[in-house]
């Protein structure tokens, strides 16, 4: 028997899709993957972004989804890399982020998430502010070993307690608050 879902999460990344299956899981929202490639226009809105990406999917899926964008912003290189964080990471990764800083690590991660159902089309975004570690801490995905959260003098990547403190998790909460009030 196909498992029932209460929407799906459309990504091509499985490590974010079982994040919030993990994180939403919570709220009791019961989330499956509708695993796709999307088309991600050029934009330094991530909300622009993230919108073309949940029209796309929904298109694809026929079923109520999320997709999720986020970009780390990091104040020494006027908010690079932002929405471009996923070709970044792919190209110079972190350590080339490291070799890019000088002494001011200020950072922030944003992550925005979209919800399409047909009728609505509803945006969650999140901030959370930290630093860049001087060196690579801890094994994680994407960014997580050298961004140190303002709460915590770990890497996301260290920390247990990561899906109570990310940028991902606010923006789902945030998200679970409107979609089982509404």
């Amino acid at each position: 028997m196909p498992q029932s879902y209460d929407l799906y999460f459309a990504s091509s990344n499985i490590h974010k899709f079982r994040e919030a299956k993990k994180i939403l899981e919570d709220f009791k929202i019961n989330l499956g993957f509708f695993k796709c490639e999307l088309e991600e226009i050029q934009s330094h809105s991530l909300l622009e972004i993230t919108k073309g990406k949940a029209l796309q999917a929904f298109k694809k899926c026929k079923n109520p989804i999320i997709v999720e964008d986020d970009g780390l912003s990091i104040n020494s290189l006027n908010g690079f890399p932002g929405p471009y964080s996923s070709y970044v990471f792919k190209t110079i990764g972190n350590k080339g982020i490291l070799k890019l800083l000088n002494q001011n690590r200020k950072a922030k991660f944003i992550s925005i998430i979209s919800f399409h159902d047909k009728k609505n089309l509803e945006f969650f975004e999140s901030k959370v502010y930290g630093i860049i570690s001087d060196k690579i801490k801890g094994k994680g995905w994407g960014y997580d070993p050298i961004f140190i959260p303002s709460e915590s003098n770990k890497t996301f990547a260290q920390l247990k307690n990561k899906n109570e403190l990310s940028h991902r998790f606010k923006a789902l909460k945030n998200f679970s608050n409107w979609y089982l009030g509404k």
